[in-house]
């Protein structure tokens, strides 16, 4: 009972206080005339008696918010005029207001878009259940997940800690459903994938271990959501239709849940198969294969109690029961276990360390945003400080002035973060739908999720009070008589001083991040300049590449070569060509293998005797012309290169220098393959870039293709002519000799994208945030002039009617910002340089000590100091000392 009449008293409080109010109006009138009244019998006239009872009365404000607070108050009434007093200041200064949304916007926004991707690549788990217990097996020494399936067939039977271990794979593959056969990309997955993953069905059912019998035995496919949505159009009926895969029937029997995207993040498939389909998929049967890794990941649940050191210790027992089971194929593996977004941590610790990088970024903004508006609340507290005053000198408390102070940080904070998150969302709803590689599934899925808008409104209120907080110690010792009694030019505290204070130093951090921002921004561009323009092993001008795969229009082993000849002469005959050639993959695109090799004289081929771990390919004659690589010595690869001739090879040049010594004795010399083949090498080529822009010299060899047959097509073209221009033509040349040929045709440089992806990303993010720093770096400093002027608004009036000079005044009323700009620009310069020897790590050549660099730094943080203090530089100057005595 008691509680329901606090809450009706409480009720009454809220709902009934203009009641409240009138009463206390009513009552505090009711006393001044009572008090007139006995004034006027004492002999006083009427108007003089109310005028004494005011005066004895005091500040009738003040008098009624001490008897709401002596009541209780009214919680929502004092906020309601707390905003409404808020929206009526910041109405009248709209550049202030404005400015200071559009700062607490950009640095917001800044924020919610990079937790957003860092929370969707790194924190976000997969959507599977309980995907907090799911991990992913990782092979320590060789930094990959890639399994062989005999292996993995072994873990997954002999471990005693794991629920269920899942493989898969991913491939592309020809879907025939009635028309011509069209890409898609396929999981080949266990048959306990599924189960395993607790998931269930959207539509029909899915395959299990029980349906898998030996290869090719279990003929059927699961549909993405995606797929049965857009190819299907969301006919049930497709459960139980035959299609064809790669010119093999395939049963669907299920389609997976709407959700559901894989097993890695911002790659999506468009159906699943068992695994042990591989040979009618892919065209190859590596099911036996215990030295090829092929499985690109296999992962599974703990069992319940299992803790993690244990199941590792389990998984390492069977890696060393098989590497002394099978020493001639398999070393020691050391397995880990790792969460599996971003391929465990195949991408995820150079992608994790960069967006940390960025976030940390992001978050030094949003400090340089707080400091910036701290300045800007510190110039706008000075010049109301006879606004201020005069509050205190009619009665107003300063807790209630420095509340309203509050509210109105608060307000900005809300609505710059409002409208900050209002960007980013949309910003990140264009890069979820962005596809950056129309050959590949990428799918960013980035959208904001709850986290992300908490984070923005928990931002929001901190950046308030933080920046808020800035003027109260000068409002905490304002003297209103002194300001009143100092005239209009009255300050709320002290004068410029000598000291640095905390406002300065906040300023001078934000100028040093704003130049190390502009540092590395400058220092990626050129670095990715450098990179579009160096020599990588081949001539990207003028060169076409056409990707395609054979097996995808069902061509046999037998068929390929004599296809892929034909191809070479169709494009050939095209005028303005001058070579072709055929490669099953190309150095910075994708598609090229890897192999063990061994010098000539090793007898035990185990893989600690390796020599070195080569990248490989298989190309044609004229290949290596057509694609710009010169050849330094011996012979180039020749059509009577084939299954009747000896084996031979091309090598480069580091090639030659690990397994020969030089250039000179690597020609005539031989190597020897994983299975004891050997290969005489037959030519050198110039040193080349082949998986990354910044990775180490990297060993390469070229194999004949008719020695080593594959699908897997890339024709090489180099042309007179513009490869844009040529396109059309190469593709309606080919679809001649076979019409259902899937192509994509792309320049050089397109063919790069995927390599230069990353790059280009992390010299966009920079830029961004060294534009972002720029504008901050603007408003801090126009925010420490204007406060400079404002408070020194009198000194400099009495300079100038004393005959000082321009220069003078400038300097008086300019000096210290600009010295605080010279320090920062020096301090963030030095830091960008030290800084920006991470991004040779992501960007190739990336340097800062090209000359071009600092110069662009010192211009730009000089242009940025020049437009900041362009303003109240004008001000300072316009000042009419006239005026100012006449205001004295």
């Amino acid at each position: 009972m008691r509680f329901l009449a606090y809450l009706r008293s409480l009720g009454g409080k809220f709902l009934h206080s203009s009641s409240l109010s009138d009463e206390m109006e009513e009552e505090l009138a009711s006393h001044m005339q009572h008090r007139a009244d006995d004034l006027e019998g004492s002999g006083l006239d009427r108007a003089e008696a109310e005028r004494r009872a005011r005066i004895e009365f005091g500040g009738q404000q003040r008098f009624k918010e001490e008897c709401h607070e002596a009541l209780g108050g009214n919680l929502i009434e004092g906020l309601v005029n707390d905003v409404r007093h808020s929206l009526r200041s910041l109405r009248k200064s709209p550049g202030f207001t404005f400015a200071a949304v559009a700062t607490l916007a950009l640095a917001i926004g800044a924020n919610a878009v990079v937790f957003s991707v860092m929370n969707a690549f790194l924190l976000r788990p997969l959507e599977v259940p309980h995907a907090d217990s799911l991990y992913a097996l990782w092979r320590s020494e060789a930094g990959d997940a890639h399994m062989s399936y005999p292996d993995y067939l072994d873990l997954q039977n002999r471990n005693r800690t794991f629920d269920g271990l899942v493989a898969f794979n991913m491939t592309e593959a020809g879907l025939t459903a009635g028309d011509n056969p069209t890409p898609v990309w396929v999981y080949e997955t266990s048959g306990n994938y599924f189960d395993a993953l607790r998931l269930q069905p959207y539509l029909g059912h899915f395959f299990h271990g029980s349906d898998e019998h030996g290869a090719n035995s279990a003929p059927y496919a699961v549909l993405t959501y995606p797929t049965f949505h857009t190819r299907f159009h969301d006919d049930p009926g497709v459960i139980g239709r035959t299609v064809q895969i790669n010119k093999h029937p395939f049963t669907i029997i299920g389609v997976a849940p709407p959700d559901f995207h894989g097993t890695i993040l911002f790659f999506s498939p468009d159906l699943f198969v068992p695994i042990v389909d591989q040979e009618q998929v892919e065209g190859q049967n590596l099911l036996n294969a215990r030295n090829n890794r092929w499985v690109f990941m296999v992962m599974g649940h703990p069992k319940a109690g299992i803790t993690k050191a244990q199941a590792v210790a389990d998984l390492n027992s069977i890696s060393t029961y098989l590497a002394q089971a099978y020493s001639q194929d398999d070393g020691k593996t050391t397995l880990t276990l790792a969460r599996p977004s971003l391929y465990g941590d195949y991408l995820g610790r150079p992608v994790r360390a960069f967006m940390s990088a960025l976030m940390m970024l992001a978050g030094l903004i949003l400090l340089a945003a707080c400091a910036n508006l701290g300045s800007l609340f510190a110039a706008r507290a000075a010049d109301r400080s006879r606004e201020v005053a005069l509050r205190l000198a009619l009665g107003s408390s300063r807790r209630r002035i420095l509340r309203s102070l509050f509210t109105e940080a608060v307000l900005i904070s809300i609505v710059g973060g409002a409208v900050g998150l209002l960007g980013s969302v949309m910003l990140l709803h264009a890069l979820s739908a962005w596809q950056p590689f129309p050959r590949w599934p990428i799918h960013l899925g980035v959208n904001p999720d709850a986290n992300v808008y908490i984070l923005a409104l928990l931002l929001s209120l901190v950046s308030g009070f933080l920046f808020g907080a800035v003027p109260v110690r000068q409002i905490l010792r304002t003297n209103p008589y002194e300001v009143v009694k100092a005239g209009a030019s009255g300050v709320i505290a002290g004068s410029a001083g000598k000291r640095l204070s905390v406002r300065d130093l906040l300023l001078v951090v934000q100028i040093a991040i704003c130049a190390v921002l502009v540092t590395s921004s400058l220092v990626a561009v050129r670095g990715l300049m450098r990179s579009l323009h160096n020599d990588f092993g081949f001539d990207s001008q003028n060169t076409l590449m056409v990707e395609t795969d054979l097996s995808l229009a069902n061509y046999k082993a037998q068929d390929v070569p004599a296809m892929q000849k034909r191809m070479i002469e169709a494009l050939a005959a095209i005028p303005g060509v001058e070579s072709v050639g055929v490669a099953d993959g190309i150095p910075l695109a994708e598609g090229q293998g890897d192999s063990n090799v061994f010098t000539d004289q090793t007898a035990d081929l185990r893989p600690s005797n390796v020599a070195a771990d080569a990248n490989m390919y298989k190309i044609s004659p004229d290949c290596l012309r057509a694609a710009g690589t010169v050849l330094l010595a011996g012979r180039s690869l020749t059509w009577h290169d084939d299954q009747s001739a000896p084996r031979v090879a091309i090598v480069n040049q580091e090639f030659a220098r690990r397994l020969f010594g030089s250039t000179e004795k690597a020609v005539g010399g031989y190597f020897k393959m994983p299975d004891g083949m050997r290969i005489q090498v037959v030519g050198v080529v110039e040193q080349g870039k082949y998986g990354s822009l910044t990775e180490d010299p990297q060993t390469a060899m070229f194999l004949p293709i008719l020695q080593w047959p594959s699908s897997h097509t890339w024709l090489v073209m180099r042309s007179q002519r513009d490869p844009q221009q040529l396109g059309p033509t190469v593709r309606a040349a080919l679809h001649r000799l076979d019409a259902a040929l899937p192509l994509y045709v792309e320049t050089r440089y397109q063919a790069m994208d995927l390599v230069l992806f990353g790059p280009r990303m992390a010299t966009i993010s920079l830029g961004v945030l060294g534009v972002m720093g720029a504008i901050l770096s603007i408003t801090g400093i126009f925010g420490m002039a204007a406060y400079t002027v404002s408070r020194r608004v009198r000194e400099l009036g009495i300079r100038i009617a004393l005959g000082a000079p321009r220069k003078g005044v400038l300097q008086a009323a300019l000096g210290r910002s600009v010295k605080l700009l010279a320090f920062g620009s020096t301090a963030g310069l030095l830091l960008g340089i030290l800084a920006s020897r991470v991004l040779g790590f992501i960007v190739y050549q990336a340097t800062p000590r090209d000359p071009l660099v600092l110069a662009g730094v010192v211009l730009a943080m000089s242009l940025l100091g020049l437009l900041a203090t362009w303003i109240p530089a004008q001000r300072a100057l316009r000042i009419d000392p006239l005026v100012l005595l006449r205001e004295e």
